[in-house]
């Protein structure tokens, strides 16, 4: 079987609803130990991915009956949602949870659990059930849409709950989902990676890639919009290869203009794409899709091609450029491109390192974000060659910092004087009368106003450029 049409696994309805018994279930357990609502922290490390998994985590512990809290030491049920892309993630998380022990020594009843793509590493599993028997239940990245099934087992056992499945993934409609915005929502549209870049975790972790029915993507989208949602990013490890596996299939340009022909007034974004992936009939859709937001996070990651081959991310230097100066020209100034860069990766020299300053000079990103290489355990790149020194990194990384740092005022100098429709997404930085908001090119602009305005969409003419914000003024029509 090809893998592109290789069958993905969809839960059925009838185990949703043996987890629709499990929350009932569970919710007799806890009416019965606790007094009045019990609390639940959830904590997020990592990526969008992670977030809108912690809003199902939350989607079906609400429905069980729990309360939430940021508070961890008044939580009767602490969830750790964790990252496995960098070692700092993988520290943060070890860190904070062997906190957590004397709270639970003084607090039996207490449940810790972990879940999410550290879960999902043997290694990481086999660590936690060693040194730190304080953990009541651990789930990989595959079973979410288990909890309930798994929270009951955890609360009425004594022994711990491991369940970590080895398995390429599956695809769960119908979790109830609590969002952590009212102003803008996250929508899944695939799962998974194929691409194995050899110094990345996600294959692993994430399973192959898998894609939501077409139907069921734009039903998700029309809800959301009936419910006041303008702002909607698209997510996927590599949104670009969605649809691949469909039958029949629908390409993620197919989608995009599909969501944009919808009724409403919404602003669609996505990420993240994949240079080898993305291509002219995408470009050409953000540019011809009014509702589509003119902003491109592309990661070129190195400008060596050597580099690039050896991190198996099968386009060249030459490559991205192409797509970067195609998408420019389709879409001008008002394109946003911003971008990731791993410095130091296995066996790069400063003068491969110095070909990524100057692809970054010819791209001339919005911003970027930027990361000194980190070994993942179970990667091809965790076992080659690493003579550079973490010092010589790190100073590597600060000569990329210090001139995206100008690249970034120069190009916030461009906006000056220009009126832009902005999404109002919340409370600013700039003082406590600022609030914040997002061009279509995804720009932050702040400005004094009232917090009745998170929500809409409103025309900010830009008053002065900083580094990596813009101060504006409303335009009153």
């Amino acid at each position: 079987m090809s893998e592109g049409s290789r069958k993905v696994l969809t839960v059925s309805s009838g185990e949703l609803q043996q987890q629709k018994q499990f929350e009932q279930k569970v919710s007799s357990v806890i009416s019965a130990r606790y007094e009045g609502k019990p609390k639940a922290c959830v904590i997020t490390y990592g990526c969008q991915q992670n977030v809108a998994d912690s809003e199902k985590i939350k989607g079906m512990l609400d429905e069980i009956g729990y309360d939430f809290t940021e508070d961890r030491l008044e939580a009767k049920l602490i969830i750790f949602n964790t990252c496995a892309i960098r070692e700092h993630a993988e520290s943060r998380v070890f860190g904070n949870v062997g906190a957590l022990k004397s709270y639970k020594r003084e607090n039996p009843d207490v449940v810790i659990a972990l879940c999410g793509c550290m879960m999902q590493q043997q290694h990481i599993a086999d660590k936690i059930k060693a040194s730190y028997p304080f953990v009541d239940l651990v789930f990989g990245t595959h079973v979410v849409h288990r909890l309930p099934e798994l929270l009951y087992k955890a609360l009425t056992r004594k022994k711990r709950v491991f369940e970590i499945p080895n398995m390429d993934g599956v695809i769960a409609e119908g979790v109830p989902v609590k969002r952590d915005s009212d102003a803008k929502a996250w929508l899944p549209i695939m799962y998974g990676c194929n691409n194995f870049c050899s110094y990345c975790i996600v294959p692993y972790v994430r399973g192959r890639e898998r894609s939501r029915r077409c139907e069921d993507v734009v039903a998700e989208f029309k809800e959301l919009v009936s419910q006041g949602y303008k702002e909607i990013t698209l997510l996927g490890q590599n949104v670009n290869s969605y649809g691949k596996d469909l039958e029949p299939r629908v390409s993620f340009s197919e989608l995009l203009r599909m969501l944009n022909d919808l009724d409403g007034d919404f602003r669609i974004r996505f990420m993240t794409s994949h240079p080898k992936d993305c291509t002219k009939e995408l470009l050409e859709t953000m540019a011809s899709c009014d509702k589509v937001a003119q902003h491109l996070h592309l990661p070129f990651q190195s400008g060596s091609n050597r580099v690039l081959k050896a991190m198996n991310r099968h386009y060249t230097r030459e490559q991205y450029l192409e797509l970067i100066n195609y998408a420019r020209k389709l879409m001008g100034d008002e394109l946003s491109i911003t971008s990731d860069i791993i410095v130091g990766f296995p066996g790069e020299t400063y003068d491969e390192f110095k070909e990524t300053l100057s692809l970054v000079e010819e791209v001339k990103a919005t911003s970027l974000f930027t990361f000194i290489f980190s070994a993942r355990k179970g990667t091809p790149a965790y076992d080659m060659d690493d003579p550079v020194s973490a010092e010589e990194k790190s100073k590597w990384f600060k000569e990329l910092t210090d001139l995206q740092e100008q690249i970034s005022a120069q190009q916030m100098k461009l906006h000056k004087g220009k009126t832009y429709k902005c999404y109002v997404y919340g409370k600013g930085k700039l003082g406590d009368n600022y609030i914040a908001a997002r061009n279509d090119g995804n720009l932050i602009i702040e400005f004094e106003g009232d917090e009745s305005l998170i929500g809409t969409f409103q025309n900010i003419k830009v008053v002065e450029p900083l580094t990596f914000v813009l101060r504006g003024e409303i335009v009153k029509e």
